[in-house]
């Protein structure tokens, strides 16, 4: 899972990239030369749509989804272990309702053969299919880890639930933090 999330991070991150060369590209041929290659709008939603699910998957791996724990880290480790369950299920729901609405969507861009309101007039169904892609990814990796974290739930493996699925202690966070500053040195 980390090797994709990776991969996720990176595209995410060079399509942002690649955003903003291309406005930046656009910024300089509109103020010397007086031309546009308009879309910079168009393909930033696009880069971001695709970027938030890609996004998503990296949160879920690196577990840097918000959650609220002033009580849970007061929990002995069976009750955690379960609320880590619950919450990764929570999230594996969401992420399978985000995919079917997004799929949805796509069918009825591909029925109706719609396209973008813009000078490229991009049909839709391209970068909904790579937005639905990237959420279809982020719904396996949740309904893996939800197999996972339900397997060592039955077996009683509470410890290996919190690590893998739990959300880390402020110590973890710290040490990682200090880490990376030695790492950077």
């Amino acid at each position: 899972m980390k090797l994709i999330s990776n991969i996720a991070a990176w595209i995410f991150g060079a399509g942002l990239v690649g955003l903003a060369l291309f406005v930046t590209a656009d910024v300089i041929a509109r103020k010397f030369f007086g031309l546009s290659f308009e879309g910079a709008d168009e393909l930033g939603g696009y880069v971001l749509a695709v970027g938030a699910a890609l996004a998503f998957l990296v949160a879920l791996v690196v577990r840097a989804h918000m959650r609220i724990d002033v009580i849970y880290a007061r929990l002995p480790v069976a009750p955690r272990a379960v609320l880590d369950w619950v919450s990764l299920f929570t999230l594996t729901c969401m992420a399978g309702l985000m995919v079917w609405l997004g799929w949805k969507m796509l069918r009825d861009s591909m029925a109706y053969h719609s396209s973008a309101p813009t000078p490229w007039a991009t049909p839709l169904a391209w970068p909904q299919g790579v937005w639905l892609s990237a959420l279809a990814l982020f719904f396996l990796i949740t309904a893996g880890s939800l197999i996972i974290a339900t397997r060592d739930l039955v077996r009683g493996r509470w410890r290996e639930v919190n690590a893998r699925f739990g959300s880390s202690a402020e110590k973890d966070e710290l040490d990682a933090e200090l880490a990376d500053l030695k790492r950077r040195r």
